[in-house]
């Protein structure tokens, strides 16, 4: 076997094993995708009925809580950013600190300073490498969140809001995660959580389909807020934190099936080339043998003569 033809088999081989990886790595994210999905519908039924609680006491009460009452001239805000643990999932990190990046942008062009709390080993990376401040960060569970891991994120950020500006507090909270919207797109979209805009809370009254009830509350609505905010937030994060687990397992998966396309592909070529290669041997194997043959025959001619 000729050098040429040893380094395209060697080549061939190289890629087979890695379209396998990849191959794998395509059907796991794919059965992933689904458990997801499920995780996703499963959480909609309390996040309804949570927001529908919220709802009715911001709109049937005028109370004053620092949750849900504008800042006349807010001059901090806390963005929280969802990225992956992993990579292997093509733009899918990228695009969520992109936004992050024109979120952060808008709110300095507003006079805010901006606390960044990151989610993912990603984004933790990208901001380390840049030395940029980071408040806190999560990592570890972004391709299977559980509700514990929201509380945990939920906790220091209610707690900065809370807090006046002076103390380290923040005037407004934002998060930054991939939205799924089907197995071929997810957008990384950024939304304010808090304060909670009464615009907003009526616009999600009217999609819910609902005319709320007016309610009596007791102890006092203050203190139906200082409960049910929480888990609001709670609620919110966790939600994005599923929605960014199905759009990374939807990303890798495409980005495996694209891997794996390609190594078929170069598979393809790199057999042309190696059947070309061995053809030429060949080919010239017997060029040898015929010129060899026939100097053979000239040798025995002229032997005769």
């Amino acid at each position: 076997m000729g050098a040429q033809l040893r380094v395209y088999k060697r080549r061939i081989q190289a890629v087979t094993a890695t379209k396998k990886i990849t191959k794998a790595m395509e059907m796991i994210a794919a059965s992933r995708i689904v458990k997801a999905q499920r995780k996703v519908a499963a959480s909609k039924p309390y996040a309804t009925e949570l927001t529908r609680a919220v709802t009715a006491v911001a709109t049937g009460s005028n109370a004053k809580h620092p949750l849900t009452t504008e800042v006349e001239t807010p001059t901090r805000a806390a963005v929280l950013l969802v990225t992956s643990d992993r990579g292997l999932a093509g733009g899918y990190s990228s695009n969520a600190i992109k936004a992050a990046e024109r979120l952060r942008e808008r709110l300095a062009s507003e006079g805010k300073e901006v606390d960044t709390y990151i989610v993912g080993r990603k984004g933790v990376a990208y901001y380390g490498f840049r030395e940029r401040k980071v408040v806190d960060s999560w990592t570890g569970f972004t391709d299977n969140p559980a509700y514990s891991d929201a509380k945990s994120i939920a906790a220091p950020l209610i707690e900065a809001i809370q807090k006046d500006t002076a103390e380290g507090g923040v005037d407004e909270l934002h998060i930054v995660f991939t939205e799924f919207v089907s197995m071929m797109t997810q957008n990384a979209v950024d939304d304010r959580m808090l304060p909670l805009s009464l615009d907003e809370v009526a616009e999600e009254s009217t999609r819910m389909g609902e005319i709320l009830p007016l309610f009596d509350f007791e102890p006092s609505a203050e203190d139906v807020l200082d409960a049910l905010l929480p888990r609001y937030v709670e609620s919110r994060i966790y939600n994005a934190l599923l929605q960014a687990a199905a759009s990374e397992h939807a990303a890798r998966r495409r980005a495996m099936k694209s891997a794996t396309d390609n190594a078929g592909d170069l598979i393809k070529s790199l057999s042309r080339l190696a059947n070309a290669a061995r053809q030429a041997e060949i080919t010239q194997e017997i060029s040898e043998i015929v010129g060899g043959a026939s100097a053979l025959a000239d040798a025995t001619a002229g032997s005769d003569k």
